[in-house]
């Protein structure tokens, strides 16, 4: 037994040199797993395998992918001049001008390109978002792409598959795309229907002995692209939990947005980027091929609309550095909305930083848990918040929100959370909007939820029990992994 520890603390001491000279992680990072494997050698051993891995073999393959797809599709969108000239700009919102820098800056960095005739409906209530979604299926007559987190096999999710197999059926391109580590209970044989139909279903990183290094990195993107002409993106998987049926987690606050214009080519490109990795079917896609599912349409909206990807296949945190910048132009009021709250260090002072210069900072968090590790790490960080006068609100039941709103003037609504693994790890995918009704509505939103919610004072968050404090401080020194 002891040889065995020995050759544990052995490989432990190697990994760590690892870590820091030849993986060189983020330095939070780096220190939480020296800190695990100098202290549960063996908790270590299992884990970091699994968890702790870089994606670099992936990534390759992924980097490739993308530079392929935005080489061709930007040839395409400079063809159809759909390109926005910042130089020559003229902004229908005449507070957008204001944030010229955001806009390069996500243009820049995420090669996201500006619209600003896009249509938007927001949907708070995931009933009125799985309608229209239901709805614009069964109207769909070219293609469906789909992609999801969770797709669980409950009554929403049969629901759904079941009108795709018949969209199917119909002689419609329908295309599922979903994470196995997300949807890892549902079992394939809930598409075996869709399958023979003539539908493509895939799953993204599957899991097998050889690559079980991928299961920290998931597909948390949530998009829906109808005809090329109508996107979802938001929140909202597919489960019966996003409808309040979950026993404990309910009520259930989400928030999902349809949008039509020309921002739908961007999650187009978005999807179909995710689709050829995972299918391994980027050979046929080509300029032709893209005519079919970016069809030319003329939109009615005047909203200014970014989509923003980030994660493993892309070389930056580019959505939280749009979060940090869109906080850094803050001169009046932030609000946030997320399950989960555990910042790294530059968008946590990027916060305290507006709160200190009179900008009135809000967060809102749930007031149930759904996973406990995360949520005592979450509870952790009001104490960096609340000496600063950001107000934290807890809403009385489970909020899935993931959006921030500046000044009633620009808004960010998707699926990253203000957390190191959003930020990091997941892929994800958000909307920046650039409309002074649109934002000022998404306030309104944000205030009704106030109501429902109960304010955390500095005299009730001190007095936690000493219990509820050490379980803060250890899932807090997890947070890096989290």
């Amino acid at each position: 037994m002891s040889w065995i520890l020995g050759a544990i603390y052995l490989l432990n001491f190697i990994t760590i040199l690892t870590i820091l000279f030849v993986e060189r992680k983020k330095q939070s990072i780096a220190f939480t797993w020296i800190l695990i494997m100098t202290f549960l050698p063996v908790v270590g051993f299992i884990l970091y395998p699994f968890l702790g891995r870089n994606l670099r073999p992936n990534q390759k393959k992924l980097f490739k992918l993308k530079r392929e797809f935005d080489i061709l599709y930007s040839e395409r969108l400079q063809k159809k001049n759909l390109l926005f000239n910042e130089d020559t700009a003229s902004y229908i919102d005449e507070n957008t001008h204001k944030y010229q820098g955001l806009i390069s800056m996500n243009y820049n960095a995420g090669n996201s390109v500006y619209y600003q005739d896009n249509n938007i409906d927001i949907f708070t209530k995931c009933t009125d978002k799985f309608n229209s979604l239901l709805k614009d299926i069964e109207n769909a007559n070219d293609t469906i792409h789909m992609l999801y987190y969770i797709i669980n096999n409950d009554e929403i999710g049969s629901e759904v598959v079941n009108l795709l197999t018949k969209k199917a059926k119909e002689g419609v391109e329908v295309r599922l795309l979903y994470d196995h580590v997300g949807s890892i209970l549902t079992p394939q044989k809930m598409f075996r229907n869709l399958i023979k139909a003539g539908g493509n279903v895939c799953r993204f990183f599957p899991l097998s002995l050889g690559t079980y290094t991928r299961v920290n990195y998931r597909n948390h993107r949530k998009i829906v692209i109808i005809d090329g002409k109508i996107g979802y993106i938001g929140g909202m998987n597919i489960g019966d939990e996003y409808l309040g049926l979950h026993k404990k987690l309910t009520p259930w606050r989400d928030t999902h947005l349809r949008i039509t214009g020309t921002s739908v080519y961007a999650l187009q490109e978005r999807f179909l980027m995710d689709w050829c990795y995972a299918s391994n079917t980027m050979k046929d896609i080509a300029a032709a091929t893209l005519s079919k599912f970016f069809p030319p349409f003329q939109s009615q909206g005047n909203i200014g609309l970014q989509v923003l990807s980030s994660g493993p296949d892309v070389s930056g945190e580019q959505i939280k550095r749009g979060y940090i910048k869109m906080i850094t132009s803050a001169k009046e009021k932030i609000f946030i909305q997320t399950p989960y709250f555990i910042p790294d260090e530059p968008f946590l002072e990027a916060l305290q930083i507006a709160a200190l210069s009179g900008v009135d900072v809000r967060i809102m968090l749930p007031s149930i848990a759904d996973h406990i590790i995360v949520n005592h790490a979450t509870t952790s960080y009001i104490n960096d918040v609340l000496p600063y006068g950001i107000k934290v609100y807890l809403y009385q039941g489970f909020i899935h929100s993931k959006m921030i709103v500046i000044d009633g003037e620009v808004t960010s609504i998707g699926t990253a959370n203000m957390d190191v693994r959003s930020f990091s790890s997941n892929f994800e995918i958000n909307t920046f909007i650039y409309n002074t009704e649109f934002s000022n509505k998404c306030n309104d939103i944000f205030e009704k939820d106030m109501a429902e919610s109960k304010l955390v004072t500095k005299e009730t968050y001190a007095s936690r029990g000493r219990i509820a404090k050490i379980k803060e401080g250890l899932c807090r020194l997890l947070s890096p992994l989290l």
